[in-house]
Parts: C-alpha cells; structure tokens; sequence
C-alpha cells in the first residue's frame, strides 16, 4: 500500500485523502455479492439464511441510494430560494440594527486572549504548534481575514475562500470568493453550468463558480457554513434567516410612520373668502384665484424681462379657501392643529422586540435600554448569547481544523494530522465565572464525602466520589492515581535538594565581589564592634577611615571639609536634619566597584 501510495503525486494523495473513498467516509455503503462462493457449508438451513441476509443487504443499499438522491435533489430545488435570500441579506445590511448585529458576531467570536491571540494554537510537537502559528498568522493573515469571514459567514450562513497551495509549502496564500456564485456539489448531485453539464455520477465533493465555469476540488475551497436547518443542506443557515420576515415588517411599519407624520404633522389653515352675492358658478374661480396669490410669486427677470411663477416659500400647499356669503363670519382665518399621537410608536417598539429576539443579541448590547438591576440581568442574558458566539466559534473551527490538515499534509507531516487543537476565545467572563462556581461546589461536595468521621466510616470512597461528582472514567481515576504517585515522588525529592546539591555556583560573582577581608575581620572581632564596610558605604575594596572620627579630635576627612552635597530632595526634612543627602561619598565608591569589576573581567 505504501509503494502504491509513493506513486501517486502529491495532488493525487491528497484527493484520495479528502476523496469519496478516504477515511472520511464519503463513499456509499458497500452492498454487494460479488464473492464467487457465497458460503460453503453442508447445511442448507444456514446457506439460506446467510443467502436472505444478502438479498435483504442489497435492498437496503437501494433504499441509501434512492434516499441520498432525493435529499440532494431537494438541495438543489432550493437553490433558487438560496439566491433569493441572499439579496435579502443585502438589503439587511443597509439597516442599523442587523449591520450592528453583524459586527456585534464577529467581534465577541474573535476576541483576543490575554496574549493578544484570536486563536489558540495548541500541540504536542513545538513544530507543529510552530508551522500552524506561520500559517494562520501569517499566510492566512487571520487578524484581518477572520473577522470578516465570520461576518460573511453569519450574514450569508456560508462563506466560501479559496486556498493557494504549493507542493512544498503547503498554504501559501487566500482569496475570498463570491459567495452567492459558489454551489457545494455533494456526490450524486448534478449540476448545469452556463457551458456544461456536470456529471451526477462524481461522487467527490466538489465546487463549482457558476459564473466563471470553474470547479474546485475539496481541498482547494474552504467552505465555512452554519448548519442549523436541515431543509438547507448541504448550505449553512444565516443568523439573519429568522429575521427576514420580521425585518420586512419593520421597514412597512416605519415607512407608514414616516408618511404619517409628512402628511399630518404641520399645521394648516383655513382661509375664508368673503364672496357677496357672487353667482355660485363664479365662486370656484374666484376662490382659485385668491388661493393662488398666496400661493405663488410673480418674479421679472430685470435682464430678460422674463415673468416667473415661482412658489411663494411662506405658502403651504395644503391650506383650505372657504367661500363665505356673511360679511360677519368670526375669525376669517383659522387654525387646525396638526397630528396629536406623533409620540404613539408602541407598534414599532413591539417589532423591534421581535427582531432583536430573532438576533439573540440582549439588546443592551445594541443600545436599545439601559442596564439595569447592577447588570445582574444583563448577565444572564450575557450567558445565553455566549452560547450562540460558541456555535459560531465551532463551526469556523471546523473548517479551521481542515485548513491546518491540508498545509500539514503538503507539508510531509502526514502522522502529525491530528496533533493539534484549535480554539477561540470564549467572550463571556460570565460564563467562566458560572462555571468556576460550579467547580467550587463541586469541590466542596466532594471534600464532604471522603473527610473521615470521627469513630465511624467515611460517606464513600474517594473513587465513587470522583466517578459520580466529577465525572471521571475508570481509566481516568487510575491515570489520577498514578499521577498522584508520581507528584508525591517528585515533591519528596524537592525536599531533599539541599543535601544532594550542596553548592549551585550562582551566587560565585557576587561572593567574589563581597569576599569578607581577612584584617577588618580580626579587628573587629578584638574590639568587638563590627567591621565597617569595606570601600567606604557602598563596598568595594577602598581603605576603611582612620578609627578616630572628627568627634575624637582626628584631622577631618576631605569630603567632610569639601561641600559636595547634591541637591537631591526627600519627602521629609527627617534625613539627617536635613531635606538634602551627600552622594559625594557614594561617588566616590561607585568609582572603586567599578575598578574592582574591571580587574574580576580581566581575570
């Protein structure tokens, strides 16, 4: 097999490793008789027996078949209704509520950890961990492309990348593709392109860019997807499908808002227009008439001597001319108010509901309330949405997971595909804090049943305890055990480092440089006060001062005599009586260290 396999190319293994018939289980059932002899025995009742369950073998491999057809003929019904969505989504965008939703998605599913990472690379193999980190950080660039295809891939439930790759190198490169032109062909479907025909009797996953008649393996298109409707395989369902009803209600509802307060908000008035005793069929135009006056302005160009109508910027089209026979009509002109429920918009609050519901996003996050009640509710709800982040975070993961495997086997690590796991940041500090709760208790519990009771038997044994509180394994409470063993080991043999090593040479320099001198020693130990430093008050070698100080009457010392003092404040004037410190002598030390430093590096 492994001679057969040194035959192929590298593209060639690597199609028959994410093929129909590699380990990922791509390929039909295998039911079929083609044994030249079925069973030999002398008993007829067994060859009938094993002959019915072979009949029967074959009949449910035609059931698979007929099943697997329509589920995927069904996918491709759908595909017109897919398209049709995906203009839905692009219209969604433009509202400022699903695009912050969006951004919302995308920035909680890519929150860096403590070190600054989105993801989490970890691995056995430092090597491994090493090729991963150059792949994702930097052939892929995922601190920029990573927020946008989980953004893409929550807006459209698919997003679609392809992969450049080279023999040696394995990934080198990305680019994004049009996610509405892309099909994901499974085995069995087929596919009309603008040219051609695709054969339904491919049984290899495969894409195809309906628009440039291009088809893609497997391997070479990463297809990140959110499964969550099984009508809509073998797509992803977006975020925003359950929205799309609700959000075309709440467009129709703000719309008829908008026109309502246009057309009865200002006020308007009503003009009454004295008429006499005119004749009923002269009233219309004399009416018209004066309404026009108020209405328009005539303008004459001075250069061209040109008359303009031009409206009259104080008129309102929508006042009323009433024509009046009384010469003593009250208040010839009046006034009627405008719309009064201006501020009435429970129905586009109740929409709002709807669609922050069909989000799962709080909708303090979107700046709809405040957080009330200290942030405790927030929190709950802060747990819920955590939950939908998760989802996201496993399915970009999944894909992630593929990406990794395909540059690790170009690569030439083929017994190295599995070790490795991928993560992404959990954004809930909530969520970590709930479960860190529930550890205590556990913990609790669990001291509880194994503490000792005086003159009597514990509740249970430390076995079942671990076996039904934390949820362990047989084999994992063994594996504890011997771990136990093992730290018990090594913490005895901490306690006894100090007579195994008697001298770890770290401290050879700075013994060296603070080596005791023989004479100071011995003088101080004849008089018995202690010897002073020698090199003055910082070290170093330099002669120690004459025993009699300038209070015994001794000649003074030079920095004594010489004012060196630098003018160095304190916080307090309790230094010396004094608010400055002298660092003439500490000078003139440094001086001496310095030379014994240079004589030690010499050595």
């Amino acid at each position: 097999m492994e001679q057969k396999q040194k035959e192929f190319t590298v593209w060639q293994r690597l199609s028959n490793t994410f093929g129909p018939n590699s380990l990922l289980n791509q390929d039909y059932p295998t039911y079929k008789i083609d044994k030249d002899v079925l069973l030999k025995t002398n008993d007829r009742l067994e060859y009938e027996k094993q002959k019915l369950q072979a009949q029967q073998t074959l009949y449910l491999a035609g059931q698979w078949t007929k099943i697997e057809n329509n589920l995927y003929t069904q996918a491709v019904y759908y595909e017109p209704t897919r398209l049709a969505s995906f203009y839905d989504y692009e219209s969604m965008e433009f509202t400022p509520e699903i695009s912050t939703a969006l951004d919302i998605y995308s920035e909680e599913s890519t929150t860096p950890d403590k070190d600054g990472k989105m993801l989490q690379i970890y691995s056995e193999s430092k090597r491994i961990k090493t090729i991963l980190e150059d792949l994702f950080y930097n052939a892929l660039d995922l601190n920029t492309n990573l927020p946008m295809w989980i953004r893409n891939t929550c807006k459209y439930g698919d997003n679609f990348v392809y992969l450049k790759l080279d023999p040696e190198k394995g990934i080198v490169g990305c680019m994004q593709l049009p996610n509405i032109e892309i099909e994901r062909l499974e085995r069995g479907m087929a596919a009309k392109s603008y040219n051609a025909e695709v054969d339904p009797k491919q049984k290899g996953l495969r894409f195809h860019w309906k628009t440039k008649d291009m088809e893609f393996n497997t391997w070479e298109v990463a297809h990140f997807r959110l499964l969550g409707d099984d009508r809509k395989l073998p797509y992803g369902t977006s975020m925003l499908e359950k929205a799309r009803r609700i959000w075309k209600q709440l467009m129709l509802a703000e719309d008829a808002m908008l026109i309502y307060r246009t057309a009865r908000a200002p006020e308007r008035r009503v003009f009454k227009v004295y008429v006499g005793n005119m004749d009923d069929k002269d009233v219309e135009p004399y009416v018209q008439r004066v309404a026009n006056k108020f209405k328009r302005d005539q303008v004459v160009d001075s250069k061209t001597g040109n008359v303009d109508m031009r409206y009259n910027q104080m008129a309102v089209d929508q006042d009323y001319f009433v024509p009046v026979r009384d010469p003593a009509a009250p208040s010839p002109i009046d006034t009627l108010p405008g719309g009064q429920n201006m501020s009435e918009i429970a129905d586009i609050e109740y929409i709002q509901k709807k669609l922050v519901t069909a989000l799962r996003i709080p909708k303090a996050y979107l700046g709809f309330e405040e957080v009330v009640g200290d942030g405790k509710n927030l929190s709950l709800l802060d747990i819920r949405f955590a939950r939908t982040i998760n989802k996201i975070q496993k399915a970009v993961i999944a894909e992630l997971n593929k990406i990794a495997i395909i540059h690790l086997f170009l690569m030439g690590f083929e017994d190295e595909l599995q070790n490795f796991t991928l993560g992404l940041t959990n954004p809930s500090k909530q969520a970590d804090l709930l479960m860190i709760e529930v550890w205590k208790e556990k913990v609790a519990l669990y001291k509880e049943l194994v503490a000792e009771i005086p003159k009597s038997l514990q509740a249970t044994s430390a076995t079942w305890a671990k076996k039904h509180i934390f949820g362990f394994s047989d084999e994992e409470i063994k594996l504890d055990i011997q771990q136990v063993r093992l730290e018990r080991a090594v913490s005895a043999e901490l306690d006894n480092t100090a007579t195994i090593i008697t001298r770890t040479g770290m401290f050879d320099i700075v013994d060296k440089l603070y080596k005791p001198i023989t004479g100071a020693t011995q003088g101080a130990a004849a008089g018995g006060a202690p010897p002073p430093p020698p090199g003055g008050d910082m070290g170093g070698g330099a002669p120690p001062p004459p025993a009699g100080g300038p209070e015994a009457g001794g000649a003074p010392l030079p920095e004594q005599t010489k004012n060196k003092n630098y003018n160095l404040l304190v916080e307090s004037d309790d230094y010396l009586n004094e608010n400055e410190i002298d660092l003439f002598k500490a000078n003139t030390s440094l001086g001496a260290i310095e030379e014994e430093l240079l004589k030690i590096l010499k050595d």
